[in-house]
Parts: structure tokens; sequence; C-alpha cells
């Protein structure tokens, strides 16, 4: 499965707004900026995390976007499906869909793919926002001792 760019930048984008935030709203003009993202695309973005409830907006001047809940209830997993959809590889094994395919019942290719959905919703589902956070300084950190 390839995610497109919807997915990729919005995961960026959450990581931004997640380690720059300081209790105030952070603009698009700073996340578009410092993730190298334009920032009417990403405006397209985060008007998709809105209406999933994974950021809410702030208007006027001091305005942007902030996170609707801590850093280690958003998982990467929300953040794609509510940009991209299903995590399947297949459309036969999209949750919550019926198939066409008069041999799914019996149909062993079937299992594969759903095993491969599952492996992937698994994996996602399990990397927090917090997560990230995480791992980013703790790499940082690292570079940082390699450096010094």
């Amino acid at each position: 499965m390839k995610l497109s760019t919807r997915g990729r930048y919005g995961v960026k984008a959450m990581f931004d707004l997640a380690l720059n935030f300081s209790g105030e709203p952070v603009s698009l003009k700073s996340i578009a900026e410092r993730q190298g993202l334009s920032e009417a695309y990403l405006e397209q973005l985060m008007a998709g995390l809105r209406k999933a409830g994974l950021v809410k907006s702030v208007r006027g001047a001091q305005g942007g976007y902030m996170l609707s809940t801590s850093l280690d209830k958003i998982t990467v997993g929300e953040i794609i499906r509510s940009l991209e959809g299903s995590m399947a590889p297949v459309d036969c094994v999209i949750e919550n869909e019926e198939t066409d395919c008069e041999k799914a019942e019996y149909c062993v290719t079937r299992l594969v793919w759903g095993r491969i959905r599952d492996s992937i919703n698994q994996v996602v589902d399990s990397i927090t926002l917090q997560d990230m956070i995480d791992d980013y300084k703790r790499l940082h950190q690292r570079k940082a001792e390699k450096e010094g």
C-alpha cells in the first residue's frame, strides 16, 4: 500500500502541530514553512482533520490550529484514515463495506488481503503523536551527543 501526499503530509502537519504547540494556536503559515508544504494544500488537509475532530481552528489575527485532544490520544492511523480512507490494500476487504465478489466467502487471497489490512491497522493505531514526539527527542539527543 502506498500513501498519497494527503496522508504523508497530514502526518507531518500533525506532528509539527504537536511539536510546536505552546498553548497558543499554530498558524498554517508557520507549519507550511517548517515542513516545506504549500499553505493552500495544508488548508485542505486541515479541513479534513478538523472534520474528523482531530484539530480545532481558532480564527483571528492570532489564530491557527490546535490539537483537539492530548498527544497520547491521537494515532497515526486516525490521521491517515481521516485523509485517505481505509487502509485496506484492496477493495474487497475495506472495513464495513460489502463486497460484490461472488467468491469472497471462499477466496484464499482475500484472507491474505485482510491480514495485511489488519497488520497495517495494528501498526498505525499503535503509534500516537506522543510516540512521535518521544522518538523525535531521542533522535535529536543522539545527534547532539554524536556532534558534541
